[in-house]
């Protein structure tokens, strides 16, 4: 009988300690949607599964929406003996799979927690193998139960759990995080942190331009000083990235840098006194109309404020590129897109930037006037 209650006692704490290390995974990784697709495609490209990265945001959504979702029924004791199979089976082979990437096919940084909290393949693969017993004595415990056997509070607290999960990961995803991990975060000074003391090693790195043959749909990887990717007629842009670090790798601030045909133009923009309006655009061809309008009508407004405004982009700039935004023109510079995803988790937004201090970011969608 002491036995019996020692071991239900030890398998309290093992679920207790489980649903949390659920729920703070799933929560950080699903109010960043963005990040996990870089690090899921990160993982595609490594075990040669490219043709999957399409899908890759869908199923950040819905891994890390399972996750949280999976440590909260843990937690409120819902249908725990189905929970504990899943979650057995997703710790094996989780388990195996960082073994992997700390061994034969290493990676700088799982995403685990997000970018909260940064963990190297041996300590995410030493944390699979914390919580892997502790999963595995919570199925040991339920064992005895059935699996499908649905209480109706059971179903409606399951589909709570659901839907708070897989909406926040949405919401996140079509805005912001609602809790900026990252480097860029509002109240940053971009230029004081750059150059604030920094004690990682310097790296020379290149930057690398992604184009698609139009005729073939092949893609290709050139450098800057290549021609080739410059006939239109046969290139078409997809990606640009410096290889210091990698595309789904989070870039450092000290990275941040805005060039054009006239060279660099870093400080001269992060410098700027007063407000300054920087226009995020990945590709001025697939510029949502509704995005378009936005953002014209600010910079309009900007231009009628007296505010500054640019508009930075990872595609190529052959020369001195002024935007036009429905009869105002806006001076475009060129920015890695890896620092753009990490300063703006969206394709298409506005920082906002008040004597260098970042102050607001927003989603196209987000820009109300």
């Amino acid at each position: 009988m002491r036995r019996s209650r020692t071991f239900k006692n030890v398998a309290h704490v093992c679920r207790t300690l489980l649903a949390c290390a659920f729920i703070l995974s799933g929560f950080t990784k699903v109010i960043d949607p963005w990040g996990t697709a870089l690090k899921v495609n990160d993982y595609l490209s490594i075990y040669g599964f490219e043709e999957l990265k399409s899908a890759s945001m869908a199923f950040s959504i819905w891994l890390c929406g399972a996750e949280l979702m999976m440590g909260c029924m843990l937690l409120f004791k819902v249908r725990i003996r189905l929970i504990s199979i899943f979650a057995v089976v997703s710790m094996t082979f989780f388990t195996l799979l960082t073994l992997l990437s700390a061994t034969v096919l290493p990676v700088e940084d799982c995403g685990c927690f997000g970018e909260a909290i940064k963990l190297s393949p041996w300590q995410t693969f030493a944390k699979n193998v914390v919580l892997l017993p502790l999963a595995v004595v919570v199925w040991w415990r339920y064992k005895p139960d059935k699996i499908f056997s649905f209480k109706p509070l059971e179903l409606l607290l399951m589909s709570l759990f659901f839907v708070m999960s897989m909406s926040l990961g949405t919401y996140c995803y079509l805005h912001l995080p609602i809790v900026d991990f990252l480097p860029y975060k509002v109240g940053v000074n971009i230029w004081e942190a750059m150059h604030a003391p920094d004690t990682t090693p310097e790296t020379e790195g290149e930057t690398i331009l992604v184009y698609r043959n139009i005729a073939s749909g092949e893609e290709r990887e050139f450098r800057l000083e290549d021609t080739e990717w410059q006939d239109s007629a046969k290139w078409e842009w997809v990606d640009t990235y410096t290889t210091e670090t990698h595309p789904a790798v989070q870039a450092l601030i000290g990275e941040f840098a805005l060039r054009d045909a006239e060279g660099e133009a870093t400080e001269k923009v992060l410098t700027t006194p007063g407000r300054l309006y920087m226009l995020c655009i990945t590709d001025f061809d697939k510029l949502p109309r509704s995005c378009r309008k936005r953002m014209s009508q600010l910079a309009a407004r900007a231009v009628s404020d007296g505010s500054g405004i640019i508009c930075v982009t990872p595609m190529p700039l052959y020369e001195v590129t002024w935007h036009d935004f429905d009869g105002v023109k806006v001076r475009c510079y060129n920015i890695d897109a890896s620092t753009m995803k990490t300063m703006l988790r969206a394709n298409n937004g506005v920082v906002v930037l008040d004597d260098g201090t970042i102050t607001n970011k927003l989603n196209c969608r987000d820009i109300v006037l």
